[in-house]
């Protein structure tokens, strides 16, 4: 059933939605039913997984961790080849972020922590994102899913550089990345009790005495936030000089597999 906020959300479990269907600034929009993003499949109840095989998936691009695909193994999709594509290591910030949390002895880390990892994403390890983008971009592997964990960061990334390269405005490329914020809403909420708990826990407190700058940790995980998503665009338009420049010598994609890429996802 599409999400009340927004009809392209079709698991709203495993954060599963269609990107087509936004509007591009040349008067076109992104077909439906080709390109896809999402967070981990494994849990995927019936109706879910009677949605995920309607969509006639040829590909999946796995942006997790070994270990966290190991743990959360996608479910057996006739037809659809898997390739696995680990952007991140174990050690990223926001493993660092996360486990400064709940240790009393550590300074709490919020927001900036996290937006200087998504700028380190386009200075420092955008040769582990190109190959997604090589994946992503071939029309003969549609129709396609992008996921992680969470389907919100590594994916947000991603869904975010190919929409900015169909066409997509600015404005709607950032709603659909903050769009995690709703679709999750409930999974927050309950994480957000949890972790109060566990830091109380580990700090000596109250759930209710969990100072204010510990919740903020959390709140920069769990979130999707606007600053985040503008720090890797931003960062990519300052170390090339102009979009185009970005996409075809940083994400090496040639004016040629652009046009192709838009002709297979625009009408």
């Amino acid at each position: 059933m599409p999400h009340a906020s927004d009809p392209r959300v079709l698991v709203v479990a495993a954060n599963l939605r269609d990107l087509g269907g936004l509007a591009t600034t040349d008067g076109r929009a992104v077909r439906t039913g080709r390109l896809f993003r999402s967070g981990h499949l494994c849990d995927l109840g019936v109706s879910g997984r009677a949605t995920v095989d309607a969509l006639g998936l040829r590909t999946i691009v796995d942006l997790r961790r070994p270990t966290e695909a190991a743990a959360r193994p996608h479910p057996d999709l006739p037809d659809c080849k898997v390739v696995g594509i680990s952007v991140s290591d174990d050690d990223n910030e926001f493993a660092v972020v996360a486990n400064a949390m709940v240790d009393p002895d550590a300074e709490p880390l919020g927001p900036d922590h996290i937006t200087s990892y998504f700028r380190t994403l386009v200075t420092d390890r955008l040769d582990r994102y190109r190959p997604v983008f090589e994946v992503a971009t071939d029309p003969d592997r549609l129709p396609l899913l992008f996921n992680c964990t969470a389907g919100k960061d590594r994916t947000g990334v991603v869904a975010a550089v190919l929409l900015r390269i169909l066409g997509v405005d600015d404005n709607t490329v950032m709603a659909d990345y903050l769009l995690s914020n709703e679709v999750r809403r409930t999974w927050i909420e309950g994480t957000e009790i949890d972790y109060r708990r566990r830091i109380a826990e580990r700090l000596g407190t109250t759930p209710d005495e969990v100072p204010e700058d510990r919740m903020a940790s959390l709140w920069a995980l769990m979130y999707c936030q606007r600053e985040y998503l503008e720090a890797v665009l931003d960062t990519a338009v300052d170390q090339w000089g102009t979009w185009t420049s970005f996409v075809a010598e940083g994400l090496g994609l040639d004016d040629a597999r652009v046009a192709t890429f838009r002709a297979a996802l625009l009408h």
